[in-house]
């Protein structure tokens, strides 16, 4: 493992030799700049993939921790389908609203009403971040509702946000189903349906992509609407991180309303790998759901550094939001990004370049960055 750090280290100082001559104080403009293949094919090309990035610097002095933000073509106005990261926000009001109910926690057991499955909302969430579980998320969703969802994160300043449907199926249907939530070993109660606002169409730069798409097996030749989809743009995936991992840097009404324990369950399921719940590790390695640094590897990740994130990739869109801690190395930062690869224009035909460059890009800028830390701490 040392001989990792080393390489990165010697990449590092050789890629700020190399960097941008207009913006040399930019660590974005400096990466972005590389001639890495896996960086370089998509910055060339970039009008093609609208890559979104967000990155912060951290700096402790004494006790402060100051945060330095950079962007990369971070627009809220121009959408990308966020796919699974609408799960981060969602398991944390979960916990919100459990903290709020004096009779229940995150071990109660429950089940959809009309279904026989049953969960602890504390597997639920686990399980939304080490595997990107949809029904997980889709339970919470129930439990939730979408107006609770959209309203919870804007009084804490985070939007704009729109969460409008559930994942994995298609279903227009604003009501939330009933929970089935066990009290104790022979005690129930029942939630009653919250019935939402029917959600209005987006209007937004790129609201409607490509040139086609499938429906029930059918080729529409027409852009693919995402207007009433999900609507969950970079800097608001930054501003939930920033406020689980830096609760202390916001005022009261700012941030979420997490017991101690809560707040410390959370974290643990952020980086907790699959492997470590006892998945298979052939289907789900390390970096399965650690697109940064790690994506492109099936190598296991190292016990000193911990991904704390939520990933998304549907509709050939990949995005990961992540604090990446290296305790070996004293190394922190928060990297969110996103990617469209989607070369056929054609959504809907599963033939999108995730493997080929979406993965490939963003894990050579975790590597990246991580090397441009490793370099400043070394300084």
């Amino acid at each position: 493992m040392k001989k990792y750090y080393f390489a990165i280290l010697g990449f590092g100082v050789l890629l700020l030799g190399c960097a941008v001559e207009k913006n040399l104080q930019d660590p974005l403009a400096i990466v972005l700049s590389s001639d890495q293949p896996n960086i370089k094919r998509v910055i060339d090309s970039v009008e093609l993939f609208d890559v979104q990035i967000q990155y912060t610097q951290i700096d402790r002095r004494n006790d402060s921790i100051i945060l330095t933000d950079y962007h990369f073509q971070s627009d809220d106005s121009n959408y990308f389908y966020p796919a699974s990261t609408v799960k981060f926000p969602i398991a944390v009001l979960a916990l919100e609203k459990l903290n709020r109910i004096d009779t229940l926690s995150r071990e109660n057991i429950f089940y959809l009403e009309g279904d026989s499955l049953e969960n602890s909302f504390a597997q639920d969430i686990s399980k939304i971040f080490a595997v990107s579980d949809n029904h997980a998320n889709n339970r919470l969703l129930e439990f939730l509702g979408q107006d609770a969802i959209n309203d919870g994160l804007g009084e804490k300043g985070i939007k704009p946000v729109r969460i409008s449907h559930r994942l994995g199926y298609h279903t227009d249907d604003v009501t939330t189903k009933p929970l089935v939530i066990y009290l104790n070993d022979s005690t129930t109660t029942v939630t009653q349906p919250i019935i939402n606002r029917e959600p209005r169409p987006l209007e937004l730069i790129k609201i409607k992509k490509g040139r086609g798409y499938y429906a029930n097996d059918s080729l529409m030749l027409e852009p693919f609407d995402f207007s009433l989809k999900n609507y969950y743009p970079v800097s608001a995936q930054h501003a939930v991180l920033k406020r689980v991992i830096f609760p202390e840097l916001f005022q009261e009404k700012e941030r979420f309303k997490l017991a101690p324990s809560q707040r410390e369950f959370l974290l643990n399921a952020m980086h907790t790998l699959p492997r470590q719940l006892g998945y298979d590790t052939e289907e789900y390695y390390d970096g399965y759901c650690k697109f940064f640094m790690y994506g492109d590897s099936q190598e296991r990740i190292p016990d000193t550094i911990k991904i704390y994130n939520k990933v998304g990739f549907a509709y050939g869109t990949l995005t990961d939001c992540a604090y990446i801690e290296d305790s070996a190395n004293d190394i922190e930062f928060l990297l969110t990004a996103t990617i469209l690869v989607n070369s056929d224009q054609i959504f809907n035909d599963d033939n999108y370049e995730y493997n080929e460059i979406g993965i490939p890009f963003l894990a050579e800028l975790g590597r990246q960055l991580y090397a441009l830390e490793l370099n400043r701490k070394n300084k």
